[in-house]
């Protein structure tokens, strides 16, 4: 088995006028040659964006890109005539395939918006981009992990990789164990507020772990806690 801590305060930080950010793994300004990805999982940016602001139209490809809004809302448009407001509780999953181009921007003239964007390597290249949002009800994941993204599972978004991703809410202590879907796999698990325990490796806010080489990790959480799994193929380089 292998255990990489990935401490909140060792995160990268940039902050401009309009956004403050945490990033997991090497992006934009911060680059750390130990931390370019986990497996498929290239990036996991923490953002808060100021009220009104945002970023103008930009490019992508070949990325799984999903937005996980924590408070407030989020305003996208695409190239594909995808014009939609992302809300806490939904989760927005875009497959750039052969090339996209999107903003994302906070509509709110009162009020920041704070969002996970994810990106994860393609299991297929050039595919035709494609997007997705789905609002989940906050208390299906109260006291349970709930998958909100994966590539086969009913009243899920679909992603184009062999990917899971759950988020939890704990309002009392909370233990499971939990089994990877398939052989190859690695476990990526941020504690979002309270206190988690994933394979042995105890978590404060925004504290993470990457776990490989295992079937199955014992996961605990203290009640008031929230955690994001997201489960990817699990591989040491990528060109």
């Amino acid at each position: 088995m292998s255990i990489i801590f990935y401490p909140a305060n060792e995160r990268g930080h940039v902050q401009f006028d309009w956004l403050d950010t945490y990033h997991s793994f090497s992006f934009g300004q911060y680059h750390d040659p130990t931390k370019i990805h986990f497996g498929a999982l290239r990036v996991l940016n923490d953002d808060k964006i100021d009220a009104g602001m945002g970023f103008g139209t930009h490019p992508h490809d070949n990325m799984e890109i999903i937005t996980i809004p924590l408070f407030g809302d989020l305003h996208h448009k695409d190239s594909t005539g995808r014009d939609c407001i992302i809300k806490e509780h939904d989760v927005q999953i875009m497959s750039a395939g052969s090339g996209i181009q999107h903003s994302e921007v906070n509509p709110n003239k009162d009020k920041r918006v704070e969002l996970f964007q994810i990106w994860i390597f393609p299991k297929e290249r050039n595919i035709a981009p494609r997007y997705d949002q789905k609002s989940f009800l906050p208390e299906d994941r109260v006291d349970q992990l709930l998958t909100v993204v994966s590539p086969n599972e009913p009243d899920t978004l679909f992603i184009n990789q062999d990917a899971w991703l759950s988020l939890g809410h704990f309002k009392k202590p909370f233990s499971t164990n939990y089994a990877m879907h398939q052989a190859g796999q690695g476990l990526f698990a941020i504690c979002i507020e309270g206190t988690c325990t994933v394979g042995g490796q105890i978590l404060g806010r925004r504290d993470a772990v990457g776990i490989s080489g295992v079937e199955a990790v014992q996961i605990e959480a203290a009640a008031g806690s929230d955690l994001l799994l997201i489960e990817i193929p699990h591989f040491t380089s990528k060109a």
